[in-house]
């Protein structure tokens, strides 16, 4: 298996494009699949010599654009970020082990594939590895989704993903051209075949954030089988624009959550129902019935159907923790 390190974006795009090979930033998800056979050996374009790839550049009007070699460690450390965007600081210090936020990259994070143990394991096919299939729908899915948006069931493993949803943020993507999007459309829960849309000669640049908000409240909680290193199986980030130094009533919020689809979710029932809720006070019933509302939005395997209570109890706790409310 060859390795090349451009120093260059456009020299790394054109050793990528129709040569079968594939871009390395961090590698920590790429060694696992490599290791499990996932992936097949190929060349690899070795990204971490691409500076267009790396820092964080804050623009006039306070918004962020970060490079996608920025690792996770440095989403949750850098002290102007963390002021900017906490739920976004919040949400990637909370992941994985500090040996993996130092090593992993933001892009990385985001393109991922998933932790299905079938997927993971040679002795199955699947529709990702070229079958016709999920075999984890009839078979063991006490992971899986517990909102069914496609025949793959197995949830999207970007929590990074999650924050920056709840921020609107958007993705540069190069080669056949530079274009924005949402990060959002960067996933299709409809298709089993893959984990992300971009294709095979396409670098994920840069992540464009929102001008920050004075007075944003955040939170991020995942629930998890264990107390250390585990994916989670529910995770919620909730952004709260508060004003008046986070002080102020909710004058709009963004709640989205991760584990539950192939996708991240945002929850546009229960962000209106908070529009008006006060920091340290209970919220009223119109956010308890849209919390109680998440059932509706379910649809569950046989064996996800702890996950229903288990969302509405994180995102409750969430809320909770982003209003200030004492927890018992």
């Amino acid at each position: 298996m060859t390795t090349t390190r451009p120093s260059d974006l456009d020299t790394a795009l054109s050793q990528l494009d129709g040569t079968g090979a594939r871009p390395r930033a961090g590698g920590t998800d790429l060694t696992a699949c490599l290791a499990h056979g996932v992936l097949a050996p190929a060349p690899v374009v070795d990204l971490t010599g691409v500076d267009d790839l790396r820092g964080i550049r804050w623009r006039e009007d306070g918004s962020a654009r970060v490079g996608t070699l920025t690792s996770v460690h440095e989403l949750s450390a850098d002290p102007r970020l963390r002021s900017a965007y906490p739920a976004l600081a919040r949400t990637a210090g909370a992941l994985a082990t500090p040996q993996v936020r130092g090593t992993a990259t933001l892009g990385g994070n985001l393109l991922q594939r998933n932790r299905c143990w079938y997927l993971r394991n040679p002795a199955f096919d699947c529709f990702q590895t070229g079958g016709d299939s999920c075999p984890a729908r009839e078979g063991d899915h006490l992971h899986g989704v517990v909102v069914d948006q496609g025949p793959c069931v197995a949830p999207h493993p970007s929590t990074v993903a999650v924050a920056l949803v709840a921020y609107d943020a958007v993705v540069e993507v190069a080669g056949n051209g530079t274009a924005e999007r949402p990060v959002a459309d960067l996933f299709d829960g409809a298709d089993p075949t893959r984990d992300h849309v971009l294709g095979p000669s396409q670098v994920l640049a840069a992540v464009s954030l929102p001008e920050p908000v004075p007075g944003e409240r955040a939170a991020y909680l995942r629930a998890t089988g264990r107390a250390r290193a585990e994916w989670p199986l529910v995770e919620v980030t909730v952004r709260l624009d508060c004003g008046a130094e986070g002080r102020g009533p909710v004058a709009s919020a963004a709640v989205a959550v991760g584990g539950v689809a192939r996708t991240p979710l945002r929850l546009p029932e229960l962000e209106s129902a908070l529009v008006g809720a006060v920091p340290g006070a209970e919220p009223g019933a119109a956010v308890a019935e849209a919390l109680d509302g998440l059932a509706d939005l379910c649809s569950p395997l046989p064996a996800t159907g702890y996950k229903v209570a288990l969302l509405r109890a994180t995102v409750r706790a969430g809320v909770e923790q982003a209003l200030g409310l004492a927890r018992d």
